[in-house]
């Protein structure tokens, strides 16, 4: 298997890996941004393999990370609508370690590449799944920090959540 086909193969992992989620959220807020994540990883795919065709291809920026912290923005609605199940938290982190491992590979195949549309490609794909990381550590605090704080509400500085 060549990088164009793992990196087509991956891609629509991520599209099932997410689909699959906001599916298991269905009727929250969080299958939306779920559901914006798998329609990235889809388009993601179909770049590539337009690439791979050498077929035409756009590399447009998607508003997804903006619409994602809007979809944040009302924290309170957020906090309600997301039930913590025992492994919640888990699917969350394997999420992150996907785009993680996403990123580095996008960025060892950006270090390989010797032609200016290759970098192109591999440089947009790095952006996109930094996007995403965002968006998912954002819900691993959102989900996890509940948990975490220990910190008594009388005194030091914390940041609001």
């Amino acid at each position: 298997m060549n990088i164009i086909e793992f990196a087509i193969k991956m891609e629509l992992e991520g599209e099932k890996y997410y689909s699959e989620q906001a599916e298991i959220n269905k009727g929250n807020s969080l299958s939306t941004v779920l559901l914006m994540l798998a329609k990235d990883e889809a388009m993601h795919a179909e770049i590539i393999q337009n690439k791979a065709n050498k077929l035409p291809y756009d590399l447009k920026q998607t508003e997804t990370l903006a619409e994602a912290k809007n979809v944040f923005s009302d924290i309170g609605v957020i906090k309600s609508e997301i039930k913590h199940f025992p492994d919640q938290l888990d699917v969350y982190r394997v999420a992150l370690e996907k785009e993680k491992e996403s990123i580095t590979l996008y960025q060892k195949y950006l270090s390989e590449a010797t032609d200016d549309e290759s970098k192109k490609l591999f440089e947009y794909l790095i952006k996109q799944e930094e996007g995403h990381y965002a968006i998912i550590d954002q819900l691993v605090t959102l989900v996890s920090r509940p948990e975490e704080w220990v910190e008594s509400a009388e005194f030091g500085l914390r940041a609001d959540y």
